[in-house]
């Protein structure tokens, strides 16, 4: 059997963890730790190496998204899944510019919650490619651009890929508009991905924005 996911749990409200725990537990998940702000945060992923971080976004001390920033800038390769009260809270998509692998509203279902847990750990991204252009959408032109990338290494159709992904296509929709199959799809954006140093789908869409390769409206 596979090891059960390893989960720390960062929000300042003791009540949000507790609730968070018991439906994660009970689910067979390992709670390795608990955070109240966003230095314990970072303190916990060093001391316990979880798979993924519940990152609430408004903390003491640190936020989230800084907390989410060191933890990434440190080169750890745990997920960070973004709590928020408001969807399309554009703290959000600051996150996910910094290496966030989506978010979840604090009142998901509990079934929803261990879903999403599971769904992240091997590296997909807890976004719907359309939710992800609506963030960007609305809020990139408010953050400054991450930096130019070298767009050249990446080949004719492998371009091609990352617009359709920018402009929120998901492998279904990429499969059918380009007509290859899934598996072709989803080979591409891997080496979309590894070519381009993203860590997931999420990074992509930002960067077809920040890149000018899609822009809004498009």
């Amino acid at each position: 059997m596979p090891e059960p996911v390893r989960v720390v749990i960062a929000d300042d409200q003791a009540l949000v963890r507790s609730g968070f725990r018991l439906i994660l537990e009970s689910a067979g998940l390992d709670v390795a730790g608990e955070a109240a702000n966003g230095k314990e945060a970072v303190a916990a992923v060093l001391e316990h190496k979880p798979d993924v971080v519940l990152m609430d976004i408004r903390m003491p001390v640190m936020d989230g998204l800084e907390a989410t920033r060191q933890i990434v800038g440190a080169g750890s390769d745990v997920r960070v899944v973004m709590l928020t009260t408001f969807d399309l809270d554009q703290y959000v998509y600051g996150a996910l510019v910094v290496g966030a692998s989506g978010f979840l509203l604090k009142d998901v279902t509990p079934e929803y919650l261990v879903a999403a847990v599971q769904l992240v750990r091997p590296g997909d991204a807890l976004l719907a490619p359309s939710i992800t252009r609506r963030l960007v959408e609305r809020f990139a032109p408010r953050v400054p651009a991450a930096g130019t990338v070298d767009l050249s290494v990446l080949t004719p159709r492998e371009l091609e890929v990352l617009t359709l992904v920018g402009s929120g296509l998901s492998n279904a929709e990429l499969a059918a508009a380009l007509t290859l199959s899934e598996a072709t799809v989803k080979t591409h954006v891997a080496r979309i991905l590894a070519k381009l140093a993203l860590r997931d789908r999420v990074q992509a869409v930002v960067l077809a924005y920040e890149s000018g390769l899609v822009t809004p409206g498009t």
